[in-house]
């Protein structure tokens, strides 16, 4: 029996850009463009003529821009949707919003260059649509009041045992499709003196850095864009940077991250087996490695190296990701210790970086949002 083909409407104001997309997104077989419309008001007489899969849809349209036809699109007739931009600067925090409004993914827009620029793009957005059309599309969950940092406590963690000790934990963190929102909830659960973290999140490099600083705007630990040589430091999340590979390591007691170029590994750059791995060889017992929402393979070698080198490793469980693949591949490999819902996912983290840490602010956050 052929496997139905994924269909797919591509909204954007430039024809160039809309052929350019078709023409990527063509060249995957389980991919078929059915439509294309160069605003939403188009884009809405495709949808009633045919329903798609999934929607590509551009952020700056003329007549409505993107985020609004975003919202209606959820509200009225939910349709997994991945965002195509090439904004920066303040537009890629405007378009982060659309992660909040019910977006799948957001992907940068292919353009000329390299050929192995075209073919690293070309994996991706087929990777992204994909993903969308696996996801689980979840309902906006309530806001919460943000506690606001603490100045001293931030800075200056509890003096315990393990400042003297040689051996610090630290925690690493893998997600992808349906990731931002659920590493926001991990995040605004962690007190001040939470464990250093390093997270590879799949998003372009112009992205990550306004996601870090949405982040650190929402949370009580600092999260910032991880630079090379950036300390990994108890209150601070460093988020790898897109388009470059970020990896743990060690000098003496002191826990940094280093930040390179390369290939794709396990089709993305960043990669969450790079991370994994440099754990497993340059934290070994003292980390704890958490794998969560995603499409694909991604994570599940490196995690599995951890375990076997003494790590404590968290698989969050397919009821709450928004797409399971990442997990179900690690729980799959023998790789996962625990198993566990989105909202355990903090206190578990916690409970396993040894002692010190009071434990994670209760929740009440659902799932992640699509």
């Amino acid at each position: 029996m052929t496997e139905k083909k994924i269909r797919v409407l591509i909204v954007d104001d430039s024809a160039l850009v809309r052929q350019t997309l078709s023409q990527v997104l063509s060249t995957d077989p389980m991919i078929e463009v059915v439509a294309t419309a160069g605003d939403p008001f188009v884009a809405a007489e495709r949808i009633a003529e045919q329903l798609p899969d999934v929607i590509t849809l551009d952020v700056e349209m003329p007549r409505m821009d993107g985020l609004t036809f975003l919202r209606k699109i959820m509200t009225q007739h939910p349709i997994p949707v991945v965002i195509c931009s090439s904004l920066v600067g303040e537009g890629a925090q405007s378009t982060l919003k659309a992660l909040e409004y019910g977006a799948v993914e957001i992907i940068a827009k292919p353009r000329l260059g390299s050929k192995q620029f075209i073919e690293e793009s070309r994996v991706m957005l087929c990777e992204a649509v994909r993903a969308a059309a696996q996801a689980r599309l979840r309902a906006p969950g309530p806001s919460h009041v943000v506690e606001p940092k603490l100045t001293a406590d931030a800075i200056l963690s509890r003096s315990t045992g393990a400042m003297i000790e040689t051996t610090e934990k630290v925690v690493v963190i893998g997600a992808s499709t349906g990731g931002t929102e659920a590493l926001r909830a991990v995040l605004e659960a962690l007190p001040p003196d939470a464990p250093g973290i390093v997270i590879v999140q799949h998003m372009p490099e112009v992205f990550t850095r306004a996601f870090a600083d949405r982040l650190d705007g929402l949370c009580r630990i600092t999260v910032k864009e991880a630079e090379r040589n950036d300390t990994v430091l108890r209150g601070r999340a460093l988020i790898a940077p897109g388009n470059h590979h970020t990896l743990l390591k060690r000098s003496g007691a002191r826990y940094f991250v280093d930040i390179k170029d390369g290939p794709l590994v396990s089709r993305h750059r960043p990669s969450v087996d790079v991370l994994f791995r440099s754990a497993a060889r340059y934290a070994g017992a003292n980390a704890v490695g958490v794998i969560m929402t995603g499409m694909g393979d991604d994570g599940a070698s490196g995690m599995l190296e951890m375990k076997q080198a003494g790590a404590v490793t968290i698989a969050q469980d397919e009821a709450t990701s928004v797409v399971f693949g990442m997990p179900n591949e690690a729980i799959k490999r023998g790789a996962a210790d625990i198993i566990l819902p989105l909202q355990r996912i903090a206190g578990s983290m916690l409970a396993h970086a040894g002692p010190g840490f009071s434990g994670a602010r209760s929740s009440n956050t659902p799932g992640p949002r699509a």
